[in-house]
């Protein structure tokens, strides 16, 4: 059975005219052929969920077996969860069951409608958080956001010895078109967790669960859900109100953006992958069509003209550096395929705070090219950990060299962005060489 209804499959032309080159490159390249899936859905589960992910990534053959495949092995993880519990082993059950919701929100990913399978899925995938939220090794508060007549889902996370007593920072976490806010948080040693920040990931308009409750993504939404999730952290008394911060990945390194220049109750901003392009044309004009395919659901357009005509407005940063007045990191492939980063440099510029960028050379979106000479997931907690105990990063410009090498330049001695081979971007004029990082 196809995952998708021929109204979907039609909807974006492209998608519609290079389904059987799209089936034709998973055919030759594999699961990964649009961005590191594999890499980042198995990355919180860690090596335990490997064999899960590699019989996936062998049985795919075409864009219409990766649903099946994500669900089989998600429910053969229910299964093996339910006999853990019945034997008494609570660390297995957890287990399981997490990695089952990671399987499950991925086997979700390419049904870019409301069918009943798509359901059916959410369910499931709610289900086993559900019950890996029970027997967690911290503790894991489910959160509900009024939204009108609906509500957003998230998940709060606290780290072990947070208390009324003794409250801690918090972070909230966006993710991107095709995050889940259960990917969000790792299941062992998640970085923010084991530096004492509580973690608030969400679900926010147009994302994971919020589609199955058509709630799609507008201009100004992301703003207004964090202001709720803001009001919402009022109320728990492990949370250090002075101490919050905001953390957007992929298409959320543009949501996060928006949340900073808008909520000044926000204290530091780290985003990474950079998605930032007013319009996002290369994603949704030069990249695999399954981009806009899945944009589109996520914005609840069927028609392409009425969705092209409001996409600049729907994806922009533009003029939010001036709004910006607290610190900000951004982490990016210097070359990223999906965006400018004329945009990003010129956002920065527009930040008066303590700003960072740091770009990681000859990578792309997701930054996954061996060896990493820096990890961007310590990288960003650590810089939050410092900037939530009240420390002031400087403003500079990092560049990670192939070889290992880190270098930084103040911001304001940063020499114009350009295009032009690495010799030229890594000259000697960019200042100290620092190591150990």
């Amino acid at each position: 059975m196809t995952a998708l209804t021929p109204s979907a499959t039609r909807r974006v032309r492209r998608f519609a005219e290079q389904r059987w080159l799209l089936d034709a490159v998973i055919q030759t390249v594999g699961l990964e052929w649009d961005q590191g899936r594999i890499g980042y859905s198995m990355a919180p589960c860690g090596v335990l969920a490997a064999p899960d992910f590699e019989r996936v990534r062998s049985r795919v053959k075409k864009f219409d077996d990766i649903a099946r495949e994500f669900a089989e092995v998600g429910v053969a993880r229910i299964r093996r969860a339910e006999a853990a519990r019945q034997a008494g082993h609570e660390a297995s059950e957890r287990e399981h069951n997490f990695i089952a919701s990671i399987l499950f929100g991925q086997a979700q990913w390419p049904i870019f409608e409301n069918t009943e399978e798509n359901q059916r899925l959410e369910s499931l995938k709610n289900a086993a958080y559900a019950a890996y939220a029970r027997v967690a090794g911290h503790p894991v508060r489910q959160v509900e956001l009024p939204w009108g007549e609906r509500s957003l889902p998230g998940w709060l996370h606290l780290p072990p010895g947070a208390s009324a007593d003794k409250p801690v920072g918090c972070v909230i976490s966006i993710g991107g078109m095709d995050s889940t806010k259960e990917m969000l948080v790792a299941m062992y040693g998640d970085a923010l967790l084991e530096r004492g920040l509580a973690v608030l990931a969400l679900d926010g308009p147009g994302q994971a669960s919020c589609t199955l409750r058509e709630i799609w993504v507008r201009p100004g939404d992301f703003p207004v859900a964090t202001a709720a999730a803001l009001d919402w952290l009022e109320g728990q008394p492990e949370i250090d109100q002075s101490r919050i911060a905001v953390r957007g990945v992929s298409m959320g390194s543009m949501w996060a953006t928006q949340v900073a220049a808008h909520n000044d109750r926000i204290k530091a901003c780290a985003v990474v992958y950079l998605l930032q392009e007013q319009g996002c044309p290369a994603a949704f004009r030069e990249a695999s069509p399954t981009f806009k395919t899945r944009f589109m659901y996520m914005a609840g357009y069927d028609d392409e003209h009425e969705f092209d005509a409001a996409a600049s407005d729907l994806i922009t940063v533009e003029g939010l550096g001036k709004l910006i007045h607290c610190p900000y990191l951004a982490i990016g492939g210097e070359d990223d395929e999906l965006t400018a980063l004329e945009t990003t440099f010129a956002l920065l510029d527009d930040i008066s705070a303590p700003e960072e960028l740091m770009l990681l050379q000859g990578e792309r979106l997701n930054m996954d090219k061996p060896p990493k000479f820096i990890n961007e997931v310590t990288y960003i907690a650590d810089w939050f950990a410092d900037c939530l105990a009240g420390g002031t990063p400087e403003s500079v410009l990092t560049l990670v060299g192939q070889d290992g090498r880190i270098r930084r330049t103040p911001w304001s001695d940063r020499p114009a962005y350009h295009h032009g081979l690495p010799e030229v971007v890594f000259g000697d004029h960019l200042g100290e060489v620092v190591l150990g990082e």
